[in-house]
């Protein structure tokens, strides 16, 4: 099975907690692997970002472009990541996200829900 989405047909959203940034979904759950798999792409104004939060399922971040610092509130550190890094979070860890760069980043999002 396979899907394509063009990129007009990205549909935005407005998750809680974010400021500054447009989110779009690009494979809702509904639509992937059994639901368990959801792919956004999210730009993040120059110090936009999200508020410290669990992650409500398994996470990853991929920087595609410019510069994200995720702080982990397990330990508190401040983790820069520039285009190409990336960070896994389990479900339930605390992290809170900002652009610190001085031009939109751009950031893709995959949720993991395991059933």
């Amino acid at each position: 099975m396979y899907k394509v989405t063009a990129a007009n047909e990205a549909v935005t959203y407005e998750p809680p907690g974010h400021y500054d940034v447009r989110c779009t979904n690009l494979h809702k759950p509904d639509a992937v692997n059994d639901g368990e798999i959801s792919l956004g792409l999210s730009h993040f104004l120059p110090g936009g970002g999200a508020e410290m939060a669990p992650a409500p399922v398994e996470m990853f971040y991929y920087i595609v472009e410019g510069e994200m610092t995720v702080t982990t509130g397990e330990d508190g550190k401040a983790h820069v990541l520039h285009a190409g890094d990336s960070i896994h979070m389990g479900k339930g860890c605390e992290r809170e996200s900002k652009n610190t760069g001085i031009t939109t980043a751009q950031m893709l999002v995959c949720l993991v829900m395991k059933k």
